[in-house]
């Protein structure tokens, strides 16, 4: 649908919600911005391999034993040694500082997710669907161009230009690493998860389907109009969650030694593609994901997403408890299939058929403008219950 089209036949009502919104993103942005900045950076130190484990890991945010897992040495290594006499090289402490660094959360992106997901909500909630808009015009309601638009700035903003972290799936390894003794701060990354969280369970996974710029990249990539044949052919969920459960458990058991007898070891740190953001491909394997992740997406609907990230899983589990949702009228709905034909994923066709463990929802709207008896809506769980 053509967005001036979609704009021209919303109310005075839902003009004054989007303006409102509007302000409300610019407020939140500019506090940010401000509040970012004031941050006093630290000063500089010049590390190097005559000072100790315990010298330089405070510095740098993370625990002894974090330090030593990333200079690939046993987390139970001597802090008091100095790094020359545990047989590290200059080359290795620059690389494993560098990688500690590209961690730093940058505040301002905590602002920016916060912004795409107001944003997002408040239009599947109450501007995608023209008010007193005829059944009849369904096909009008919820233009792609919005969705597009928060994508595109989650990419640029939250993504290239603001880089890789804060990111939902590092706000979930790090709970993790900090249990392990990786960092010396838990609550506050406890917090970290419970802000991701948050916002997964005000809207419906919003801040994986608006916000996240991985998966907004992967979004963008499979919304470009080819291989369309391939395209409805969906994976069955029971696949892509099991392999997706699974990796999240052996990252459990190779983190915490129970298996591998290398405590502090994460899978994931292999396999990040969020360091596409840094344009830091620090491993071939982390490559090797980008380009097979981005390359599937041509075909596949968010194919990182569904088989490997861990706060996807977490996410999933979170969908029970959702304020606002795609929520089916069970007494309208003739299960003709419309829905389920458009969803890219089996949400649809799980929600249709009451599956108790239904497949994620994205909340990308594709669903809203097809049901042909209007039995489909975003709303809260907390109305008039179908």
């Amino acid at each position: 649908m053509n967005s001036s089209s979609w704009f021209s036949q919303i109310s005075f009502k839902q003009r004054i919600w989007l303006f409102t919104t509007v302000v409300g993103m610019f407020t939140i942005t500019i506090l940010g911005i401000l509040l970012s900045s004031s941050t006093k950076p630290k000063e500089s130190i010049d590390f190097n391999v005559n000072m100790s484990i315990q010298d330089i890991a405070p510095e740098l945010g993370v625990t002894g034993k974090g330090l030593a897992r990333e200079l690939e040495l046993p987390i139970d290594t001597s802090k008091k040694k100095t790094l020359n006499l545990l047989k590290v090289t200059d080359e290795e402490l620059y690389h494993a500082i560098e990688h500690i660094l590209s961690h730093s959360d940058s505040i301002l992106k905590y602002y920016i997710y916060v912004v795409l997901v107001l944003f997002g909500l408040v239009f599947l909630v109450r501007l995608g669907r023209p008010d007193r808009s005829d059944v009849k015009r369904r096909h009008k309601w919820y233009p792609r161009a919005p969705h597009i638009v928060s994508l595109l700035l989650s990419v640029i903003v939250a993504g290239f230009i603001l880089g890789k972290s804060p990111n939902p799936m590092e706000g979930t390894v790090k709970i993790f690493k900090s249990m392990v003794g990786l960092y010396p701060d838990p609550v506050v990354k406890v917090i970290a998860f419970g802000f991701f969280i948050i916002l997964a369970v005000i809207g419906n996974k919003m801040i994986c389907g608006w916000a996240c710029p991985f998966g907004a990249l992967q979004e963008l990539i499979y919304s470009i109009p080819i291989l369309q044949k391939i395209k409805k052919k969906k994976l069955p969920f029971i696949f892509t969650n099991t392999i997706r459960v699974c990796l999240f458990i052996a990252t459990l058991l190779f983190l915490f030694g129970i298996i591998g007898g290398c405590r502090g070891f994460v899978i994931y740190h292999y396999i990040n593609p969020f360091n596409l953001f840094n344009l830091d491909f620090e491993t071939f394997s982390i490559l090797l994901t980008v380009v097979i992740v981005l390359s599937a997406s041509f075909a596949i609907y968010r194919p990182f997403c569904q088989f490997i990230c861990p706060f996807g899983l977490i996410s999933w589990i979170a969908e029970r408890f959702s304020i606002f949702r795609v929520q089916i009228d069970k007494e309208k709905c003739t299960q003709c299939g419309a829905c389920i034909e458009a969803c890219p994923l089996e949400a649809a066709k799980d929600r249709v058929d009451r599956e108790r463990l239904p497949a994620d929802c994205f909340s990308c709207a594709r669903c809203l403008n097809v049901c042909l008896v209007d039995a489909i809506q975003y709303t809260s769980f907390l109305s008039k219950k179908k």
